[in-house]
């Protein structure tokens, strides 16, 4: 188990440095390509298909770019089997926010984004 989430762990330092520097060759290997991402706020519910979320990623400015703050914290992980795990982050998007629920799935033997839940906090 300790080498699963040691891999686990690697694979999310990616997915931060992903939203910070919107990379898009490390976005297509962190994200698998089935991701879907869900959210609801404000009365809303967002179902977004991955091909959607790059689009939105590529046609913005990174928070890099932007000059922003960086934190970023893994609250938890929990491993289901050698190839299903799931992690609770935290992390600041420009100004705001956001508590993310990770589903992973091991895929040729390196961990990706299978689903994502978002929250924007505050």
């Amino acid at each position: 188990m300790v080498m699963i989430t040691e891999e686990v762990q690697l694979m999310l330092k990616d997915y931060f440095e992903v939203l910070y520097t919107q990379d898009l060759v490390k976005f297509d290997q962190v994200f698998n390509q089935g991701c879907v991402l869900y959210s609801a706020q404000e009365g809303s519910v967002v179902v977004r298909p991955i091909a959607e979320y790059r689009e939105i990623i590529a046609g913005r400015k990174s928070p890099q770019e932007l000059g922003s703050l960086r934190k970023e914290e893994v609250l938890m992980i929990d491993i289901l089997s050698p190839e299903i795990a799931f992690a609770k982050v935290r992390l600041r998007l420009n100004e705001h926010i956001m508590v993310d629920y990770l589903n992973l799935l091991k895929v040729e033997g390196k961990w990706t984004i299978a689903a994502k839940f978002y929250h924007r906090e505050g």
